[in-house]
Formats: C-alpha cells, structure tokens, sequence
C-alpha cells in the first residue's frame, strides 16, 4: 500500500513538472481600449507631475504612439463615448486616448493638451493640439507617467512636411506636452441623451467644452423644483441621474456643469419637454 501513495505521488509531481511551463508561459490578450469594461465610476488620485502643467507654461515629458488607420481617427471614441464625433469637427481626429494619469477614470475627458516631438529627424518639433478621448489602460500605456496612444492624424501633426508615415512608423516616441485651454470656435456644449434614457432614469454625454474641456461634476434641476441634483459620472463623459422619489422626471431640465478648475456654468433648460433618447440638444453657452 505505500508503495502505490509513493508511485501516486510520483506521478502527480511529474503531472505538476509538466503543466506548470505551459501555464506561465501563457500571455494575457491586450485589453480593448476601445470599449468600457464596466459602466462605474472610477476612483482616481491626481498626480501632478503627470497631468497638471496646466496654465505654468513648463512642458513635461511623455510616451506616444499610435493606433488604428495612419490616416484615421484612431477609435470611435472609445471610454469617453464621443463615438463618431472623433472624426468630424471640431474633434477632427486630433485626438488621443491617455494613460491613467491622463484618462483619470474618465474625469479627464475632453481635456486639450499640446504636444510635440523633437527625438525622432521626423518630428518638426511645432506643437499640436489634442483631445482626449479614449483610454489607454495597460502595457506600454503605463511604462511613463504619462503617455498618449494617439489617431494616425494626431500622431503625424508632429512630423515635418512629407514625413508623417516615418514618424509614425518610429515606433514609441518620447515627447513634450503640456494642458492648454480647449478653443472651439463658434461651438457651443452639446448635451447628447443616452439610449437607455426614460421618463425615470436620464443619463447625458457632455461634450465640446471650451477652457478646461473637462468636468468635474454635473448637477440637474427638474422643471418647477428649484434645487440642484448631483448627477453621477456613469462612464467616460457619460453622467446619469435616477428618480428617487418613483415619479417620473420633470423636463426641460437644465445643466450646471463644474469644470476641472471649479468653474461654474449654466445651461438653462437646455433639454426640452418631450425629449428624445438618442438625441443632441446644442446649448446657448459655453466656458469661452
């Protein structure tokens, strides 16, 4: 009898031995940046020396690369929910989806950043301009404090004239950036209602804000209430409220929105009676 537990257990370290390879050698498949794991509100800690360089004028150092076509724009918008609008004004591809640091689970959307490249004979070392858009969770997203996988447009903004497709071709690049002030001429701040909207629950993209392009908190007030209601960041750019009291929800609603910097703007009545999911409602106002 203890000879066969001594072959048995032979046997089952052998079984180990030869398994054990095969399991670490096994790679985890990248993450798709492209779609939200999971619609929550993520939990982030500013880090300073990565993202806010904002109004000091210094520039910092980052990674970057690129996805998608060389010539496209990189994703449909990806963890903030621009979807489409990252191809047309006034996005016009000149975007970018960002590390952590960056992204800031989603409170970072819609913040505008100059970039510029001098380490590669194809960068021009003139600035550009991009938006984030998009995250950029894992792998070489984390190798510097900050790093930005940008659209093929984006990316070949920074090249001298006729070299674009080498410097994209460069591999990861190191560059300068900086946070400046987002400039959307002649567009005011869009509001477009979810799909899964109803008279109960309401949830609204915020997008094309100028100044800081990025919000810290968004607030709802029902039509003949009076008082503002926190909404709750759900995804990206993506803000929600729920009834608490079983009714349904009193429109026009109006908006007010916090920006990264504190500060403070209406949009009054900016979603009508009768409001549609699915549907953009252009208000009258923006930071600038």
């Amino acid at each position: 009898m203890a000879k066969s537990y001594k072959l048995l257990f032979g046997a089952l370290v052998v079984l180990a031995l030869l398994v054990s390879p095969i399991a670490s050698s096994r790679k985890l498949a990248k993450p798709n940046k492209h779609k939200p794991a999971a619609r929550s509100h993520s939990n982030y800690t500013a880090t300073p020396s990565a993202s806010d360089a904002y109004g000091s004028g210094g520039w910092l150092s980052a990674g970057a690369t690129y996805y998608g076509a060389p010539n496209g724009d990189g994703s449909d918008g990806g963890a903030c929910g621009y979807q489409t609008a990252v191809g047309q004004r006034p996005f016009s591809s000149m975007i970018a989806a960002g590390s952590p640091a960056l992204f800031k689970g989603g409170k970072g959307c819609g913040a505008c950043y100059e970039v510029k490249c001098t380490s590669n004979p194809a960068c021009s070392g003139q600035p550009a301009t991009v938006v984030i858009t998009d995250e950029c969770p894992g792998g070489v997203c984390l190798a510097e404090a900050a790093h930005f996988d940008m659209s093929g447009t984006s990316m070949g903004s920074m090249a001298k004239p006729g070299m674009a497709d080498r410097l994209r071709a460069a591999g990861i690049l190191k560059i300068q950036y900086k946070r400046v002030p987002c400039k959307y001429s002649g567009v005011n701040i869009a509001f477009r209602v979810d799909q899964g909207s109803n008279p109960f629950y309401f949830e609204v993209l915020v997008e094309f804000e100028d100044d800081d392009g990025d919000l810290s908190s968004v607030e709802l007030m029902e039509a003949g209430c009076g008082t503002w209601t926190p909404m709750v960041q759900n995804w990206g750019a993506l803000w929600r409220f729920n009834s608490n009291t079983g009714k349904a929800l009193k429109a026009p609603f109006s908006l007010r929105l916090t920006s990264d910097s504190g500060k403070v703007l209406v949009a009054t009545n900016v979603i009508p009676a009768g409001w549609k999911a699915g549907a953009t409602y252009r208000s009258l106002v923006n930071y600038s």
